[in-house]
């Protein structure tokens, strides 16, 4: 299923109302759909090389939403979240996580960890949700996913209209890990500084 998805989603970065296909994308992904809009944006940028920008804006605007979705989903609708969480195998991390938050710690290591699924492959909707379910700020929550999200799809946007094709391969082989790496390395470097001013 998850196969099919990935071609369907492919398929919709080259349709002429590709756009607002990848808006919806990006909006259901960051709450329960398991294609990230990143298999739309490569493509859709190496056809229109002039409208990466406005790609890289869109994707970033509505998955931001999107995650406000997952966010209610966890805070309201804790069945269906749970659901979610469930499916992508997150359940007891989150309960170890609400088990921490309630003894007052791990609240800056739900930041970092929030930034990390924004900016790596991890499943981004089951930290959408369970911010929700642990009643994280919401208007931190907003800031962190829009800047998460934010730095990844302009990386992703920037480098497709610079090397076209060549990036695509890289996507498809390479990306996963190099993301991980980047993220963890910005995510520690504002860790560490935020620890030097306080």
């Amino acid at each position: 299923m998850i196969k099919q998805l990935y071609q369907k989603s492919l398929r919709l970065a080259a349709h002429n109302r590709s756009k607002t296909f990848l808006a919806i994308v990006s909006f259901a992904e960051s709450s329960f759909f398991p294609i990230p809009p990143d298999v739309m944006i490569v493509p859709m940028v190496v056809a229109k090389k002039n409208d990466y920008i406005k790609i890289f804006l869109i994707a970033t605007l509505f998955s931001t939403l999107g995650g406000v979705l997952g966010y209610f989903l966890g805070s309201s609708f804790l069945d269906i979240g749970m659901k979610v969480v469930e499916f992508y195998g997150y359940e007891d991390k989150v309960l170890n996580l609400k088990n921490n938050l309630s003894r007052g710690t791990g609240l800056y290591i739900w930041l970092v960890t929030l930034f990390l699924a924004g900016f790596t492959p991890l499943p981004f909707k089951v930290f959408t949700i369970t911010s929700g379910m642990i009643g994280f700020n919401l208007l931190i929550f907003f800031f962190i996913c829009l800047i998460s999200r934010g730095l990844r799809f302009f990386i992703v946007s920037y480098l497709s209209f610079k090397f076209g094709n060549i990036f695509n391969k890289f996507m498809e082989t390479e990306a996963a890990k190099w993301f991980t790496i980047i993220g963890v390395l910005i995510a520690t470097i504002f860790f560490f500084l935020y620890f030097i001013i306080k």
